[in-house]
């Protein structure tokens, strides 16, 4: 059995930061003079002391490096450690919520789901609601430094890609992790700040801009208002469509762009490629929408502009029901809530880059059929795509396709309908947000589904945020007996 002190250490460290973030909303609910922010101190106290426990008790081994089975063991009991000290504001707070509920609105918001079991938000404690963007928040810089430092080396996805973009040493992985930590945390919090500056100029109070500012950048998704962003200005959304592809683009170029470095920005063929399907599914709704519902006006462009920006950066904010619009757009949202961002961004769901190296490997295997004597590489921004990062890839559109239809058929055994329980795991896997239908869809949440449907969907969010795989191998006889 390997040692597990490495790994409890560094667990116990990132719960104990967590703890410590609970008094922020706490102090919240004190200058507001709502009695919650007892919850908040309760919370934040055990937390932390549960944490620092954990963290002395392992500190020994704090200066070794990992393995290869303690890293993968790290990336998945971070994120099952942390939504279960997350859950204890709502368990204990003015939500009321039972456990599968705290732990479901923990969860989805350390995954920047957006997935939601909270009704009536307006009447929440704004402890409450800056505590559900702040998990938001946390999440959303913690899984960038996943993507650019563990997944990579953990050869997840085809993620090993990248590697080139980061550093190097696989036994220095905590020191690397700190590293970009440092690096990232800069940009991510400037581009809070912009975002939250710019809602206030568009209308927004400031504890709104605040939380919005936090979630857009996260592309998280929790709202203050039940409404989402219909309760706001046609600015608010113009403004969160520009920051929603910000945070779903690469922060590895935000980073050498700050260093004089803008090359690298502009030339990146993944960047391109999402803007531009951002830009054809837009195209293709707005089209759907003027030709057949008669909508040629500002209003329902910016609409289609922002639910579609929402939907493909697994953002999850809704203005409007566009379960209304008909079938066509419907089933355009729903595929291109299976598209999402760039790798190293805190966009979710499969990745613009998979399918590059895809349809890169498609088109190899086509000129060969076509010339069978020819040598046909597929490459991707220039260069080869090994074999392995091509396995990895082709392994990972497998099991996604069959963790969807797994996960929607347990769904549909708990009693969901077929577009609920097919929406809801991909909602959950993608980590997307709303789903389709009445129930979960823009104009609803998923406080009504059973308990045993709420489980699922949030290890279905557990397993899509970490791409799957890093999660998997933890259930084989070969990774205990290695």
């Amino acid at each position: 059995m390997f040692d597990l002190r490495p790994v409890g250490y560094v667990i116990g460290l990132l719960v104990a930061m967590l703890g410590a973030t609970m008094f922020v909303p706490m102090a919240l609910d004190l200058v507001d003079g709502n009695s919650h922010w007892e919850a908040f101190f309760v919370s934040g106290l055990v937390t932390c002391v549960a944490g620092g426990l954990v963290s002395l008790s392992c500190h020994n081994r704090r200066g070794e490096g990992l393995s290869l089975q303690q890293t993968f063991l790290l990336t998945t009991g971070v994120w099952l450690a942390l939504p279960m000290f997350g859950a204890l504001p709502f368990l204990l707070g003015a939500t009321e919520a039972r456990l599968v509920d705290a732990f479901f609105e923990a969860m989805s918001g350390l995954t920047t789901t957006g997935s939601t079991v909270f009704s009536d938000l307006e009447s929440l404690p704004r402890g409450m609601l800056l505590w559900r963007g702040l998990l938001q928040w946390l999440g959303g810089i913690g899984i960038i430094v996943v993507a650019m430092v563990f997944l990579p080396e953990l050869r997840v996805g085809g993620m090993q890609i990248f590697r080139s973009e980061g550093f190097d040493t696989f036994g220095k992985i905590l020191p690397r992790a700190t590293e970009i930590s440092s690096r990232i945390s800069v940009i991510y919090v400037s581009l809070t700040a912009m975002c939250a500056l710019a809602y206030v100029i568009t209308g927004m109070g400031a504890f709104d801009a605040t939380v919005h500012a936090m979630t857009t950048i996260a592309t998280g998704g929790f709202a203050n208002y039940d409404v989402s962003f219909g309760a706001f200005t046609a600015g608010t959304e113009y403004v969160a469509v520009m920051f929603m592809i910000l945070a779903a683009l690469p922060f590895v170029r935000f980073v050498q762009l700050t260093a004089g470095t803008a090359r690298p920005l502009l030339q990146d063929t993944q960047i391109r490629a999402f803007l531009l399907t951002v830009l054809v599914i837009v195209i293709m709704v707005t089209s759907w929408q003027v030709l057949t519902n008669g909508l040629g006006s500002e209003a329902g462009f910016r609409k289609v502009l922002f639910n579609a920006t929402s939907i493909v950066t697994g953002t999850g904010y809704a203005s409007a029901d566009y379960m209304q619009w008909g079938g066509f757009p419907v089933s355009v949202l729903f595929f291109a809530g299976l598209i999402g961002g760039c790798a190293g961004s805190t966009a979710c769901s499969i990745k613009i880059f998979r399918y590059q190296l895809l349809f890169a490997t498609i088109r190899s295997q086509i000129r060969k059929i076509q010339h069978p004597s020819g040598v046909f590489t597929p490459t991707y921004q220039g260069r080869t795509i090994d074999d392995d990062v091509l396995s990895s890839v082709m392994s990972f559109f497998v099991f996604f396709t069959v963790s969807l239809g797994g996960l929607a058929v347990l769904l549909g055994m708990t009693g969901l309908d077929f577009t609920t329980a097919l929406s809801g795991a991909a909602a959950a896997l993608a980590n997307i947000g709303p789903g389709l239908g009445e129930t979960i869809g823009p104009a609803g949440n998923f406080s009504t589904l059973n308990d045993t449907a709420k489980w699922l969907l949030a290890a279905g969010m557990l397993i899509g945020r970490l791409e799957l795989l890093a999660v998997y191998v933890l259930f084989t006889v070969q990774f205990w007996r290695a």
